[in-house]
């Protein structure tokens, strides 16, 4: 099982996934983000240093989800790789701070490694108004995320609201940040707990024990192997 949290700086991503990841008693996978080497460097120069940084998250998201299919683990993963191609570097190349022959090169890399992934089996998506989002950055004290602009977050608040209305590669789970205080409410995360087990009821495969020991019954895999055997 591959729960991945979507959702724009600040928005409560990793948070939310050591909370499920203790909850499920799952393997967490965090965002490469200590151990960037371009982090630092890209929030005091974007332009130089955009396509660099983007080609190391795509690169870090890429090798966990080869990890995730070659183990077989029970997952939840702190942000996906359609972030960063759809919403990260599209939206460094619509500012300037990333050349159009740079993008080019990094979207048709994403393309290439798209064929070869799986999605996860839930999306969920943490949504969060600006304000939201700059006082939770803020309280996380991180130096280099000092730079970041109001106008850097609405950019990138207005693309994760038109991918998330595309989304189509899974089960989606839409959380209002604003009106859920899940890091310090347990009420409010047992809310999410409730929604994420009723949207995740028949993707268990047999025999396997889902949590708080509950035993879901398998969604059948046979009928959509022949589905997409009739369509050849």
């Amino acid at each position: 099982m591959h729960i991945a949290i979507a959702g724009n700086i600040g928005s409560g991503k990793s948070t939310l996934t050591k909370l499920l990841a203790k909850h499920y008693k799952w393997d967490q996978l965090e965002e490469a983000v200590d151990n960037n080497p371009y982090l630092f460097d890209f929030y005091k120069d974007m332009q130089r240093w955009s396509f660099n940084l983007q080609i190391f998250f795509l690169n870090s998201r890429y090798e966990q989800l080869l990890e995730i299919r070659r183990s077989g683990r029970n997952v939840v993963q702190d942000r996906t790789i359609y972030e960063d191609a759809f919403i990260f570097a599209p939206n460094l190349h619509a500012m300037g701070l990333m050349t159009t022959r740079d993008f080019e090169n990094y979207f048709r890399l994403f393309q290439n490694m798209d064929h070869s992934i799986t999605p996860p089996d839930l999306m969920i998506y943490l949504q969060a108004p600006v304000d939201k989002l700059v006082k939770q950055i803020s309280e996380r004290g991180r130096e280099y995320e000092n730079s970041i602009s109001i106008d850097y977050l609405k950019r990138l608040n207005e693309r994760y609201e038109a991918w998330i209305q595309t989304y189509d590669k899974g089960k989606l789970l839409i959380i209002d940040v604003e009106g859920n205080s899940f890091h310090n409410d347990r009420g409010d995360l047992g809310i999410i707990i409730n929604k994420i087990d009723a949207e995740i009821h028949g993707l268990f495969p047999m025999e396997l024990e889902a949590p708080k020991g509950k035993v879901i019954a398998a969604k059948p895999a046979a009928k959509k192997a022949e589905k997409k055997k009739g369509k050849k």
